[in-house]
């Protein structure tokens, strides 16, 4: 038969576990408005009924119930949903950073402007147009060269703006390496709190928290993917394990990050146009033109991973899809390694790795190769039509005194290492001190002929034929409505990321995160439920009093 005692016992249970519920129910209430914090709850569940199983247990009617305890404190989380927020993290990285960078190039190009090239472009060609009808007039002159240097400093402004940009995304591809390799350093210091909890039978929920929480942040940079290691000894089936972290690459294949207690160390590695090859005397990252020149770009070739000693390599062609994070992003826009033989591809750039040269793409390096390609052909052609006039003689003969308008900053106008480019292209200095070198006549000595200035000025409409066959301005035109395509794309991809992402933000939300008004519901309930164990331990204590104290006394 059962103890005297047994009620008591029963009633304690379901006093401490309905106890331990209201517990967590406060630990829930404390937590409502921390970040990537998962509501919990107590599995309750009945313990063992009397009589037990063997061959000595009482033959009793019936099978007892003994009361409930708390088998297991479990956060609510969803897997699927978890996946699905960090994979749309990931993309949002990427278009967000990929808008930041357009927007600041955007920014710098500043078109359509009353101040930008194509303006300056405008001022230029109006000046010649005015010079052609008054070749001779020195204020005339005066303003063909003053428009000549104002479009040269905005090629030269540009130039350093952008590099200037190339040079930010840069540092910000250092420092988001050095945010990467925080979180991964984290990650691996939490598996090991979790692997000393677990094996002991606990579930350290709030340390699985922080960790789900530092994977949401990893996944913004890199598409990552994850699988578990159980901690063993006497750890629940339901406990995770220590978390297993991969960079999941284009090809399907993975480079782990995260071994349960060890983090590798992500470095990023690249060429600079800074650092010149000690044989060669040329620099070891740079885009070569097939209109004979170069220009020089820093170039991401690949990442570092140092795993406990252990390296691997990423290249960027290993993660470049508009799913591999942000990291990928910022790579794509600064510059990256793209080919290793000496060999001419279709859009005319020469990589030769032999030479300690390599060629670099992306949005920056291919923007700046477009604006030195423009004032080249600009300047070559311009200066060919210069060099074929006359300027005013004035005592000497105007052969003597015909000179390149354009000229780099050297005060040279030839192509190769000293070839012009939208970083050092200027008005030459001779013009500049004389502006009577201005060659606007087609005849020698010919001071009121002003026909060189009009072919000049008609420069403005004329195809050149290393610009695509397009007009100097026709070119830029083109290369601003690129740029305009793909900020468009940008930003729409970015609030298409960012509405997806917060729709499965809110599916999460509705899953894990506490809600005060149910949060009072379980209160009242289990304080009712407590309230009640209570009550029933009061009733079996007066029922043993009675018992105790009161049985056997007749007559007394």
């Amino acid at each position: 038969m059962s103890s005297t005692f047994m009620g008591l016992e029963t009633s304690k249970r379901g006093l401490t576990t309905q106890q331990t519920a209201l517990y967590t129910v406060g630990h829930n209430i404390a937590n409502a408005n921390t970040d990537g914090y998962s509501r919990q709850r107590v599995n309750m569940e009945a313990t063992m009924g009397f009589p037990g199983v063997g061959m000595n247990a009482p033959k009793v009617p019936g099978y007892l119930g003994t009361g409930v305890q708390a088998g297991s404190i479990t956060r609510i989380r969803d897997q699927f949903i978890d996946n699905q927020y960090r994979q749309e993290t990931t993309k949002l990285g990427y278009w967000s950073s990929k808008s930041d960078a357009v927007s600041q190039m955007e920014d710098v190009l500043s078109e359509p402007s009353e101040y930008g090239l194509n303006k300056a472009f405008d001022n230029f060609y109006a000046s010649l147009q005015d010079l052609s009808a008054k070749p001779d007039s020195a204020a005339t002159r005066a303003v063909v060269a003053q428009r000549g240097e104002h479009l040269a400093d905005s090629f030269n402004y540009i130039s350093t703006q952008l590099t200037q940009i190339q040079t930010n995304l840069k540092n910000e591809i250092s420092a988001e390496s050095g945010k990467v390799n925080s979180i991964i350093e984290q990650i691996a210091a939490l598996n090991q709190q979790i692997g000393n909890v677990e094996p002991n039978g606990y579930l350290p929920n709030d340390l699985y928290d922080a960790r789900d929480s530092l994977l949401d942040q990893l996944s913004e940079y890199f598409n990552v993917t994850v699988d578990y290691t159980k901690s063993g000894g006497n750890s629940l089936d339901i406990a995770e394990g220590s978390m297993n972290v991969y960079i999941k690459l284009d090809d399907g294949s993975k480079v782990q990050v995260v071994n349960k207690d060890k983090g590798a160390t992500l470095t990023a590695n690249g060429y600079n146009p800074d650092v010149v090859d000690a044989t060669t005397k040329e620099v070891k990252s740079y885009k070569h033109s097939a209109f004979d020149g170069s220009d020089n770009y820093s170039a991401f070739t690949d990442f570092t991973i140092n795993m406990g000693g252990a390296t691997s390599t990423i290249s960027y062609d290993q993660f470049d899809n508009v799913g591999s994070g942000k990291m990928a992003s910022l790579i794509n826009s600064y510059g990256y390694a793209t080919q290793t033989t000496d060999t001419w591809d279709t859009n005319g750039w020469k990589a030769s790795v032999a030479g300690g040269k390599v060629l670099s793409d992306g949005l920056y390096p291919d923007k700046l190769g477009e604006l030195n390609q423009l004032a080249q052909k600009f300047a070559e052609e311009f200066n060919k039509l210069h060099t074929a006039g006359f300027p005013l003689a004035e005592g000497t003969t105007g052969a003597a005194k015909i000179v390149n308008f354009f000229v780099d900053s050297d005060g040279n106008g030839t192509a190769g290492n000293n070839r012009i480019t939208a970083a050092n292209i200027k008005v030459n200095n001779k013009i500049i001190s004389d502006n009577n070198l201005i060659a606007a006549s087609t005849g020698q000595g010919e001071e009121g002929n002003g026909k060189q200035a009009i072919l000049l000025s008609n420069l403005k409409t004329t195809t050149i034929a290393g610009l695509n066959n397009a007009s100097a301005q026709t070119y830029y035109e083109g290369l601003i409505g690129d740029l305009g395509v793909q900020g468009q794309q940008a930003t729409t991809m970015e609030y298409n990321s960012t509405t997806i992402q917060l729709t499965i933000s809110n599916n999460r939300a509705s899953v894990s995160s506490v809600s005060l008004d149910e949060e009072m519901t379980n209160m009242i309930t289990f304080q009712q439920a407590y309230n009640a164990s209570a009550r029933m331990i009061t009733v079996v204590d007066e029922t043993l009093d009675k018992i105790i104290n009161g049985m056997g006394r007749v007559g007394l």
